[in-house]
């Protein structure tokens, strides 16, 4: 044999191998990682996008609230003597939590478009109705005769005082006021509204109802400052999701809102009803809930995208064993177009499902992907079987992604027995080839 020869046929093995050809489909497997990582990259962009738009349009509305209180606020002398024995006093804080909160509220929600992306905003009207119960000072090392009764502050903290839309008016004890704005520390909440409340300290019980209507958006929340903290809130958003440090104990969702109700003991967080300065942090004990947006497109996209891998995989194994079975040969540049078609359809997705219904998006990106997949194999193959074979498995591989993507909670499972069938179907329908006749018949 020459070596114009020897070289022809190493290049036609080199051609022909089947152990050579899946190495080429690993190699192009591989280059097709990093367009699929740039539609990853690109699912991201947009959705950062769109919070960054969401968040414009919430801080002009009102942002998430958080309601805490009302609380009282005493301001007291504490004594103490300087470097010469002098007696002076600082003006210090304790604070007291109510003896108990009853908050019923009415959550009316509304959607504001801008371009592509909209954003979920509120309005509520809140009724906030309670008692307090001054505490035993000397307990506390405080003594009576060195408190500022007349000086108590009235408090409510919320977290986005953009979001107030009427006057608070205020009934403490039969007496009418009005909240202004600023707290006089910052040791229970940031930001809120105060009002004096002159106290007695004969008086031990107190009572207090006061009315808030304030904007806000997405998500409100509580934190539980009564002894015995009841809320109540009714919607007419379908699609809420309680969160934060406790649930309700009652809930209704349907189609037409939701209602839900919570109790709370003092004995269920971790800060007690009075102390003095900013002994506790109470945020952690907050409770409320989200208005959700279902159909949030850019994280159903960026699921979706994570498939792609095993979505070229699987095709280019079917136009792998049609090689082998009918003993035609596909190009790499056929392989390689095939999965830029493949890769194409997550890009048809994401751009069509930003103006249309996201399952109306993901029929058509499917509908055009199988189309053109499928006419590309007929054309080359020159066989309506295969063509027919591949329109099939497209068919097939769609519509499991789709019903992954709707059981989410089920989405492992799902896709650890479609692999399971996928792997069973290729070895039995393999199970008759011998591998190593093909590598010897193509090297003579």
């Amino acid at each position: 044999m020459t070596t114009q020869e020897t070289i022809k046929k190493t290049g036609s093995f080199i051609r022909n191998s089947a152990t050579i050809k899946i190495l080429a489909m690993g190699v192009l497997v591989l280059v097709l990682i990093i367009p699929t990582a740039m539609i990853s990259s690109l699912m991201r962009e947009r959705e950062s996008r769109k919070d960054s738009v969401v968040q414009e349009i919430n801080q002009k509305w009102g942002n998430s609230q958080t309601i805490t209180g009302p609380f009282l606020t005493v301001p007291f002398k504490s004594f103490y003597k300087d470097e010469k024995d002098k007696v002076k006093f600082n003006i210090r804080y304790f604070h007291v939590l109510p003896k108990h909160i009853d908050i019923t509220g009415q959550i009316d929600p509304t959607i504001r478009y801008r371009s592509l992306y909209e954003a979920v905003l509120y309005n509520t009207r809140i009724h906030m109705t309670g008692s307090f119960t001054l505490p035993l000072l000397n307990q506390y090392n405080i003594d009576p005769e060195n408190v500022l009764w007349e000086k108590a502050v009235f408090s409510i903290g919320i977290t986005d005082m953009r979001g107030i839309r009427d006057n608070i008016p205020i009934k403490f004890n039969e007496n009418a006021y009005t909240a202004g704005p600023g707290l006089k520390t910052t040791d229970i909440a940031s930001s809120g509204v105060q009002s004096v409340v002159p106290l007695s300290p004969t008086q031990k019980d107190s009572t207090f109802s006061l009315a808030l209507n304030l904007n806000g958006s997405e998500q409100i929340r509580f934190i539980p400052v009564g002894e015995t903290t009841r809320v109540n809130l009714e919607s007419t958003w379908p699609s809420p999701s309680f969160n934060g440090a406790f649930l309700p104990v009652k809930r209704q969702v349907s189609d037409n809102g939701f209602s839900a109700a919570w109790n709370i003991l003092h004995l269920n967080r971790n800060f007690p009803q009075f102390w003095v300065g900013n002994q506790y942090m109470v945020e952690d004990s907050s409770f409320g809930l989200r208005l959700l947006i279902t159909a949030d497109i850019y994280q159903k996209s960026i699921r979706i995208s994570k498939y792609a891998l095993m979505f070229i995989v699987f095709t280019f194994s079917a136009f792998f064993f049609s090689e082998v079975i009918n003993r035609k040969r596909v190009h790499p540049i056929q392989y390689l177009l095939i999965g830029l078609a493949i890769i194409l359809f997550y890009v048809l997705l994401l751009s069509l499902s930003e103006h249309l219904n996201f399952n109306v998006a993901y029929i058509l990106s499917a509908l055009a992907i199988t189309t053109i997949i499928t006419g590309y194999a007929k054309g080359i193959l020159k066989s309506t079987y295969f063509a027919l074979t591949v329109f099939g498995i497209l068919v097939i591989l769609y519509a499991y992604l789709y019903i992954v993507l709707q059981l989410e909670d089920y989405a492992l499972i799902m896709g650890s027995i479609g692999l399971f069938i996928v792997l069973t179907t290729v070895m039995y329908i393999t199970r008759k080839v011998d591998w190593y006749s093909l590598d010897k018949d193509q090297n003579q």
